[in-house]
């Protein structure tokens, strides 16, 4: 019995020591819902790319959520079960993604069929604050997300292989923030490609 215990309490440990959705997307306390929509920018014209409804539990992750291309048509849902995140797609079968806490602010993400195939992976780092230091994939391409912050906002992003040689540097800016500091519009350039990518952010609060 006593072993018992301590694997539901070591479990329970590491369940909660998973970093915030609202942390890691740098978002308030208190946020209910919201919807993400991502426009690629072309000669000064918009064109929507995908939609993200998003449903956040009162201590800041992400419940479910449900993406959908520029035509509707479904793309993935999640839904957050007690051990794993559940990810649905309508055309191949659903990944379990599994998230392990690791010592030195870091977490192991990863995702499996029903039949137990690993199909990615990646080793996330965090700043104390719980804002995302890096992103590390284990699977192809193996590339490394570092993510840098200015004035407590997220302002760059740079991809290298694991050769460690650079495949992109994306420049970030919020152009429109509410009353509790959420970010409403948020620009992003890639100094390589030149794209431009356009974030639109809405919001209900509990």
């Amino acid at each position: 019995m006593r072993v018992l215990f301590f694997i539901i309490l070591l479990l329970t440990i590491q369940s909660c020591a998973t970093k915030k959705d609202t942390k890691k997307r740098l978002l308030p306390e208190g946020i209910k819902s919201a919807t993400e929509e991502i426009y690629l920018v072309v000669n000064n014209q918009k064109k929507l790319w995908h939609k993200k409804h998003m449903i956040f539990t009162r201590n800041g992750r992400i419940k479910n959520s449900k993406t959908v291309d520029s035509l509707g048509n479904l793309l993935q849902e999640t839904k957050k079960k007690l051990w794993f995140v559940v990810e649905s797609y309508p055309d191949k079968e659903p990944y379990y993604c599994k998230t392990r806490w690791k010592p030195k602010q870091r977490e192991r993400i990863s995702c499996y069929t029903r039949k137990q195939y690993k199909q990615n992976e990646a080793i996330y780092h965090y700043n104390t604050n719980g804002t995302i230091d890096k992103i590390v994939d284990n699977f192809t391409p193996f590339h490394t997300q570092s993510f840098y912050y200015s004035n407590k906002e997220l302002s760059e992003i740079i991809i290298k292989d694991k050769t460690d040689k650079l495949i992109d540097e994306v420049l970030i800016n919020c152009e429109t923030r509410d009353e509790k500091g959420t970010c409403l519009k948020e620009t992003r350039v890639s100094t390589k490609t030149n794209n431009k990518e356009e974030i639109l952010f809405s919001p209900t609060y509990y």
